[in-house]
């Protein structure tokens, strides 16, 4: 690996439909690596989590200024040399491609969860994200294909379990990261 290349600090977006454990993971990840954290879900306009909250499915009209305010924020932590990790859904795979726009070094973790465990986990919480829009997330989805690079992990285990497989996952990448345990 080149000297640029292991200079290029990382912004890691961890991805998956409402429920999934992005916020989760991706803050535990953040305090792990010592990088810093974004939750997408506070970019997001009060008009759309109004939407949300009544049960009406986002469109991309909603999602494009949020994704653009994200990747700002990505590009600004990436430019000031700061690594990052982002909790955003990043359903779509033009999505994921305006985030990658932000600027070298943006990567996916996708967190793959059972239906069955995502119903579960969205009934037992206070989100304005309601689990009537479930199925909505996951008609949207488009999970990254082998063309699109992106570690997948299977996230319906314990918190601590799926930490594991990012790092692990991540660390058979190439980036550096701490070891546990």
């Amino acid at each position: 690996m080149s000297e640029t290349a292991r200079a290029t600090p990382a912004m890691i977006v961890v991805m998956g439909v409402s429920g999934s454990g992005k916020s989760t993971i991706a803050r535990r990840l953040a305090a792990t690596l010592g990088w810093a954290f974004l939750d997408g879900d506070d970019l997001h306009s009060p008009a759309s989590i109004a939407k949300m909250r009544a049960g009406i499915p986002l469109r991309d009209a909603d999602r494009w200024p949020w994704l653009d305010a994200i990747a700002a924020w990505m590009h600004r932590e990436l430019a000031d040399g700061r690594a990052g990790v982002v909790a955003c859904s990043a359903l779509r795979r033009v999505y994921r491609e305006r985030l990658r726009r932000a600027g070298p070094g943006v990567r996916f973790v996708y967190l793959a969860v059972t239906h069955e465990a995502l119903a579960r986990r969205m009934r037992a919480r206070d989100h304005f994200m309601p689990p009537e829009l479930l199925g909505s997330q996951l008609a949207t989805l488009e999970e990254p294909a082998g063309d699109e690079p992106a570690l997948r992990v299977a996230a319906n285990g314990p918190v601590e379990d799926t930490l594991a497989q990012v790092l692990c996952g991540l660390a058979h990448q190439g980036l550096a990261v701490p070891r546990r345990g």
